[in-house]
C-alpha cells in the first residue's frame, strides 16, 4: 500500500492530498529515510510523521483495506513516540503564551506600534 493511502487510511491525516504534500515537504519517514508518496510500505516498518511540531513514530502492525474508524486504528499502528516530543510541545506551548496569554484577541494598534519599535531598535 502506499505511504500517502496508509496514511489516510489510519487517519494520520484528513484526506489523501494532505498526505501527499507532506510527503512531498520531506515530513513523512520510511524507516528513517524521506520518502515519496508512492512507496510502498510493509508491515513490520517504522513510520516517522511531522506533524503539529512533533515528530511521532508509529511501527505498522497490520495493513488495512480501507479507511478505519478511529477505534479500530490502534490495530494496525503502535505508537512508538517518544515522551519527550510531548513534553517538547508543552514546553512551546508554554513559551507562546507567556508572549501573550490565551484569549486575549487580536493584538491592539498599540500593540503593533510597540513590536514596530522593538523592531527598528535591532534593524541594522
Amino acid at each position: 500500500m502506499r505511504v500517502d493511502k496508509f496514511l489516510w487510511c489510519v487517519r494520520q491525516f484528513k484526506t489523501r492530498s494532505i498526505a501527499t504534500e507532506a510527503c512531498n515537504k520531506g515530513y513523512i519517514k520510511l524507516n528513517n529515510s524521506v520518502v515519496k508518496a508512492s512507496k510502498d510500505v510493509f508491515i513490520g516498518d517504522v513510520l516517522g510523521v511531522r506533524k503539529n511540531q512533533i515528530n511521532y513514530t508509529f511501527e505498522i502492525i497490520a495493513m488495512p483495506i480501507s479507511r478505519l474508524g478511529a477505534k479500530l486504528v490502534s490495530l494496525y499502528l503502535v505508537d512508538t513516540t517518544p515522551v519527550e516530543e510531548f513534553e517538547r510541545l508543552k514546553l512551546i506551548q508554554y513559551s507562546q503564551e507567556y508572549y501573550r496569554s490565551k484569549g486575549t484577541g487580536r493584538p491592539t494598534k498599540k500593540d503593533r506600534r510597540d513590536l514596530e519599535d522593538f523592531a527598528d531598535d535591532f534593524e541594522i
